[in-house]
């Protein structure tokens, strides 16, 4: 996964493993800045921070960026075992006590930006104000992920694996997921992201998070749990998001307007606006940041 200029790797060990994460160098950003940001990406064959990496510098003189590797993605430790939405929401939280002293600004993707809306409910003194992309827990308002065709298939034995390794975790899988499920605009999409997305899905056990994702294994009802949100909260959801549509988007919103304060759609943008279109997102979550920390 490529790191980006000025930026170098460190970890921290959490309750599942060593979770790796990206943060700018002394020596291009100095020590000045004395508040944090940080950037959690969403699930998908291949996810890592890499998702990010065109957006997280615009903020590197002002921020000090944080944008790990969850634990089964990326270059963190890929433990084999049966994920639950329980593990991320740990490992969220241990993150944020483990690198940060104060109440951080935290933007994240997809399934886990519904994680983390769970995670700033479990500990709002973590958590200064949420800039979300597309949060959604796939199976809100009682739609149930799990029970569809595609989900019931990937939870036969030996069958699951074979799929990863043969569908997902090759550069043609990896190119049709990005055209058919993240990009609204195939031509979007360059050879650097796919071989980031591709070095993802092929590092040792990477397919037992991917697997559980897959499954369902991690979705819940977000809608149960929205009310409950204390944290300043701003939405981005692109318009052609293939996995839930921004009318769902509104709703989920809509059961808490006095804390979700923003929700901004993107035309003609899929499920990572922060790939398709960074300098927009980056735009964006500047704007969120001024407007709600």
């Amino acid at each position: 996964m490529l790191i980006p200029l000025g930026f170098e790797q460190q970890s921290i060990v959490t309750s599942l493993g060593r979770m790796v994460y990206y943060t700018g160098t002394k020596e291009l950003w100095g020590t000045s800045q004395t508040k944090s940001l940080v950037f959690f990406h969403g699930f998908g064959g291949g996810s890592s921070a890499y998702e990010w990496s065109k957006v997280y510098p615009a903020f590197a003189a002002d921020y000090r960026i944080l944008a790990p590797d969850l634990i089964g993605w990326g270059r963190s430790e890929h433990p084999a075992r049966n994920y639950q939405a329980a593990d991320y929401i740990t490992t969220l939280i241990e993150f944020l006590e483990k690198t940060c002293n104060e109440p951080v600004a935290v933007v994240a993707s997809s399934l886990t930006a519904a994680l983390t809306i769970r995670a700033a409910i479990t500990r709002p003194d973590l958590f200064k104000c949420l800039i979300l992309t597309t949060p959604a827990g796939l199976s809100d308002f009682g739609q149930n992920y799990g029970n569809s065709l595609f989900a019931q298939v990937i939870k036969t034995p030996i069958l699951d694996k074979f799929i990863y390794s043969a569908g997902v975790a090759t550069a043609g899988g990896i190119q049709s997921f990005l055209e058919n499920r993240q990009f609204a605009n195939p031509d979007l999409i360059y050879q650097e992201i796919v071989e980031a997305y591709l070095e993802s899905a092929n590092q040792p056990n990477a397919e037992y998070a991917a697997l559980s994702f897959v499954r369902g294994d991690l979705c819940f009802d977000l809608s149960l749990y929205i009310p409950q949100l204390t944290i300043p909260t701003a939405i981005i959801w692109g318009q052609k998001s293939e996995f839930t549509s921004p009318e769902t988007g509104k709703r989920l919103a809509s059961l808490n307007p006095g804390v979700i304060r923003y929700f901004e759609e993107l035309q003609d943008v899929g499920l990572t606006p922060q790939l398709e279109l960074p300098g927009i997102t980056a735009g964006l979550i500047s704007r969120f940041l001024k407007l709600l920390c």
